[in-house]
Parts: structure tokens; C-alpha cells; sequence
């Protein structure tokens, strides 16, 4: 076996194509649009890439075939902080362990080269809410920028020594159904204060929704670990893609008076569009997209965010947002199931939120951590309470 450290154009795109191949007999497989891989790894585009805050391996057999790939990069957030975390993602492999501690080796190495004293992985280099964690349950397809792997990979991270940080849940359930009596209850307060108002997100007035949402994520998630600040520059990048493929039925905020104090965002899974486009995301791509829309041949719903402010939490505001979105829903007819990524094990409030709405978890991920010097205790990550 030789490893090769991405450094040409065809090194890229060796590196970008190897899971095309990985996965070809993989019926649930997605293949990401190749623009969503490039650009974590283009400096123009991903605000976290540095020249020399990553590094990229392909790893080939003696015949010259690329057998996995893999990335390892320190973030950001911890260069400013001084922290020892390193990181590492974007892994593929074929399923053999001498392959995968290769790779993890060369990752481990040129971390510890940098003054890191631990791994956490797979994981992406930015933020949380793309590519992130081993996907150990849940083997179905996946949602758009959710990593998606073959079962095999929880055995080569494990029969290495990586050890479970948190895992992360991905919570689903029909839209058909009414909500649970106690749910509606705990909202009723809200629909009846004159003080309290729902704003949907609009096209028409996007900077303002961007603003909001702003305003409310930075108070209600900024002091969770791993989460940084979001300035209005970064926001209106974060919210930006999302404009295109906005319903405006199932994106909403609570306002108590001209104050934002919560909001859900519900959006169509796009990978039930993308998984058509092969990884293409040119001017035809996007005409079948918008054929695709039209025929509303996309029945599933996604919840890629939720915030309450802090002096607000505990008070239904979830509650109210999702009887607010299912009313519209139930109006509009064009959906038939949802899916919530992301919520942390170390977040009971908001695995409760997801069950009393009828939630259950259908996808389970697991982000590891590799502490580079063996005797030191490991410990998972913090709970919020």
C-alpha cells in the first residue's frame, strides 16, 4: 500500500470520485453534488480552510487503485482558542483494517506534528450541521450533507481505539396524525397572547428573516460547545442556499412583540431531487430540479433548525412552532413524512422535543474522539441541562 498526499488537480479529483466506485452496489447510496465536496476544501468558499490548517491523503494498493481516502484539519475555532483538538473526516475505505489505520495513522501523525493531543472524527472542517459523524444506524438514504457510510466503518474506527464523544440522532415520523393533546396544550398560551406573533421566513423579505434568525441563534446556541458566533456576513452565507428551495408554509419565527425569540426552519429534502443528478449541478441539473418541484414528487420534509432564546426555553415555544408548521402542512397537502438531523445524546431537552412530537430515532450517528496519549481518561462530551 502507498499513501499519496492530494496535491494535483487529478490527486482531487481521485479523491473526490474514490466513493463513486465504493459505493456502486450500494442502493441507498447518494452520491453528494461534487460542488458540496470542493468547496470544504477551497478557501474561497469555506471560510474555515486554510492552506495550512489541513491536509488530504489518498491511499492506493500495489496495483495503483485508490482503497480510501481521508482528510485531517485542526478548526478555527480551536486555532483561536488555543485549543489540542484536532480533527479528521471525509474518510472512505475499503473494509480492511490495515487500510484504515493507514489512513487514521497519517492523520493521527500530522495532528500531533501540530501540536494536537486528540482526533475527534469523522467530522467536517467547519460546522456541525454538514458531514458529520459515522453513521452506525439507520442504513437508509441519506439527507442532503449527512454523512452516509457502510456499516463496516464502526468496527475500523473502534478496532483502532477511537471511543464514542457523542452520538447524534436523527429523529422521523409521518406528517399524517394529529399532535398529541398535552403538545397542543403546552402551545395554546401562545396562540392566544396578542404579545406573541408567527412570521414566516419570506423571499421577499430574506435579509430580515437572516437577521432574525441571527439574533436568536447566537443567543440560544453560542454558549454550547463547539458553536461559534454567527456575524450577519456568515448568517446570510448560512442562509442564502436556502432561499431556492424555501417553502414559506414550514419556516417560521415567534416574535414577542418586535423581539425574535424562536424559530424552526422546515425545509423538502433536497436529496430526494439531488439523488437524480449523479453529482451534477449544472444548468440542466437544475432545470430537472425545477421540473422535479413542479411535479412534487418530493414527499419528505427536513428540520434543519431550531432555537429558542433563553429566557423563553421551557415555556412551549417549540411546542407552538411545530402545531404552527403542521397546520400548514396539513393544509397544503404535499408532504408525507420528516426528518430532524442532528440532535446531540448529550441534549435530552431537545430528544424530548423531538418525542413529543412523535419522533423516533431512525438514524443514529457517532462522532469519535482519539486521544493521542493513551493513559489519559477519556471523558464524553458535557450534557446540557
Amino acid at each position: 500500500m502507498k499513501l499519496v498526499e492530494v496535491r494535483s488537480r487529478k490527486d482531487e479529483r481521485e479523491f473526490l470520485l474514490f466513493p463513486v466506485g465504493l459505493y456502486k452496489n450500494d442502493v441507498n447510496y447518494i452520491r453528494p453534488l461534487d460542488k458540496d465536496i470542493k468547496s470544504v476544501f477551497d478557501p474561497k468558499l469555506n471560510k474555515n480552510c486554510k492552506p495550512d490548517n489541513h491536509k488530504r491523503w489518498l491511499l492506493r494498493n500495489d496495483r495503483g487503485e485508490a482503497i480510501g481516502r481521508v482528510a485531517a484539519f485542526i478548526q478555527l475555532r480551536v486555532l483561536k482558542n488555543g485549543g489540542q483538538e484536532g480533527s479528521m473526516g471525509f474518510f472512505e475505505c475499503i473494509n480492511d483494517l490495515q487500510a484504515a489505520t493507514v489512513l487514521f495513522d497519517a492523520c493521527r501523525d500530522w495532528l500531533s506534528s501540530k501540536g494536537m493531543t486528540s482526533m475527534d472524527g469523522p467530522v467536517n472542517l467547519g460546522e456541525r450541521e454538514k458531514w458529520w459523524g459515522c453513521l452506525v444506524d439507520g442504513f437508509t438514504e441519506p439527507n442532503y450533507c449527512i454523512n452516509y457510510n457502510p456499516s463496516y466503518y464502526k468496527d475500523l474506527f473502534e478496532q483502532y481505539g477511537f471511543q464514542t464523544y457523542f452520538e447524534q440522532y436523527t429523529y422521523g415520523m409521518p406528517v399524517k396524525g394529529t399532535l398529541s393533546e398535552r403538545y397542543v396544550e403546552k402551545s395554546k398560551h401562545i396562540f392566544e397572547n396578542p404579545d406573541f406573533r408567527f412570521v414566516n421566513l419570506q423571499k421577499r423579505k430574506f435579509d430580515e428573516g437572516v437577521e432574525a434568525f441571527r439574533s436568536i441563534y447566537n443567543k440560544a446556541w453560542v454558549k454550547h460547545e463547539g458553536v461559534s458566533e454567527l456575524s450577519p456576513g456568515q448568517a446570510k452565507a448560512l442562509l442564502k442556499p436556502l432561499k431556492a428551495i424555501l417553502d414559506e408554509d414550514i419556516a417560521w419565527f415567534i416574535f414577542e412583540k418586535e423581539k425574535p425569540i424562536a424559530f424552526v426552519f422546515l425545509l423538502p429534502e433536497v436529496n430526494q431531487w439531488f439523488k437524480h443528478l449523479n453529482g451534477k449541478f449544472n444548468a440542466l441539473s437544475k432545470l430537472r430540479v425545477l421540473w422535479m418541484k413542479w411535479r412534487k414528487i418530493n414527499r419528505k420534509m427536513l428540520g434543519i433548525a431550531f432555537g429558542v432564546i433563553p429566557e423563553f426555553q421551557r415555556q412551549g415555544m417549540e411546542a407552538a412552532l411545530v402545531h404552527q408548521s403542521r397546520k400548514m402542512v396539513d393544509k397544503s397537502d404535499r408532504y408525507d413524512y420528516f426528518e430532524m438531523n442532528w440532535i446531540g445524546d448529550f441534549n435530552p431537552k431537545m430528544m424530548r422535543v423531538a418525542e413529543e412530537t412523535g419522533g423516533k430515532i431512525v438514524k443514529t450517528h457517532i462522532t469519535y474522539r482519539y486521544l493521542f496519549d493513551r493513559n489519559v481518561p477519556f471523558e464524553r462530551h458535557h450534557r446540557i441541562e
